[in-house]
């Protein structure tokens, strides 16, 4: 039975108002289009499904059913096609973003949150990992973009910085680098954590590439060094008076379950550039180009980062 929507439209409309003038007026069409249209899904169905009589059109038993029918089927076009109209504007659809765990817990929530009011139907799907692993997800084509910190991409993606972050040493209350003067918390210099004993992010974090450089940059070299992988672990052995730890602005907020105190660190001075990834080899679709705009645009429209972590200019 091949018939288009068109036809089931045509159908439903007569059964629906009884006449096939009343359907013609509804629908802009003149009554012999709708007759001709009738009697061609008849004649498609091979039985006769609308009842012709001098005061009224009404469906038989076959026509009901086949309205029962139609009717499904052109909501389920209708909704369909909705869905698509909203793909197209970027009102529908999903965004799949990959990120790096700390960003995921700290930054991404006021992005998504601002998208939502003008995009409350497209759906987000945020996979969070390690550097390597966020990369290759946009290099494999398994997500649309990447939110994490400058690194080595692979050929063909492309890193756009959208906020930095500064660096801070982290102690529990009972450190001597808790000491204040005056009143006014002091900052701390790299050089200062030298013969510390230190919770340091093991090598796969994004994270132990800025603080190695910084320490060898101050000319310190930790005392005992205690690794781990996510940040709970490395929150958990400083507050247990294992050391001392450097983290990034932006994963302060993640340790504040442990009570710590924390100060900037300084000379060097040594921020962490985050942006967003993608492939210019792939064609998005609208709701990515409407969150990428939301995260280009966070700096003039107010999202406000923790403290030590800015966003860069528009």
């Amino acid at each position: 039975m091949d018939l288009t929507v068109q036809q089931l439209r045509i159908v439903l409309a007569v059964a629906d108002a009884g006449s096939f003038t009343a359907a013609g007026q509804h629908l802009h069409l003149a009554q012999s289009s709708l007759s001709r249209a009738v009697a061609d899904v008849e004649r498609r169905v091979g039985v006769t499904l609308l009842q012709r009589t001098t005061r009224r059109v009404a469906p038989t038993p076959e026509g009901r059913e086949f309205v029962r029918v139609a009717r499904d089927v052109v909501a389920s076009f209708d909704r369909g096609m909705n869905h698509f109209a909203g793909f197209l504007d970027g009102t529908r659809g999903l965004v799949r973003i990959a990120t790096l765990p700390s960003l995921a817990a700290t930054l991404l929530p006021a992005v998504v949150s601002v998208f939502r009011q003008d995009h409350p139907e497209v759906a987000i799907s945020i996979e969070d990992s390690l550097l390597g692993q966020v990369l290759a997800h946009v290099d494999g084509g398994d997500a649309d973009l990447a939110i994490t910190v400058s690194g080595d991409q692979p050929a063909g993606l492309t890193f756009d910085p959208i906020a930095v972050d500064e660096f801070s040493c982290v102690f529990r209350s009972a450190h001597r680098f808790a000491t204040e003067t005056g009143g006014t918390p002091m900052t701390l210099t790299w050089s200062e954590l030298h013969d510390e004993p230190f919770i340091a992010f093991d090598r796969s974090s994004s994270v132990r590439f800025h603080v190695d450089r910084a320490l060898a940059a101050a000319g310190a070299t930790p005392g005992t060094v205690t690794e781990a992988r996510n940040i709970a672990a490395v929150g958990g052995l400083v507050a247990a008076g294992l050391g001392v730890s450097a983290v990034p602005s932006l994963v302060l907020p993640l340790l504040e379950f442990a009570r710590l105190e924390h100060r900037p660190l300084t000379g060097p001075e040594v921020t962490r550039s985050i942006g967003v990834v993608t492939d210019p080899r792939r064609p998005r679709a609208p709701a990515v180009d409407a969150f990428l705009h939301t995260l280009a645009t966070a700096r003039s429209t107010g999202l406000r980062l923790p403290p030590g972590a800015r966003w860069v200019a528009d």
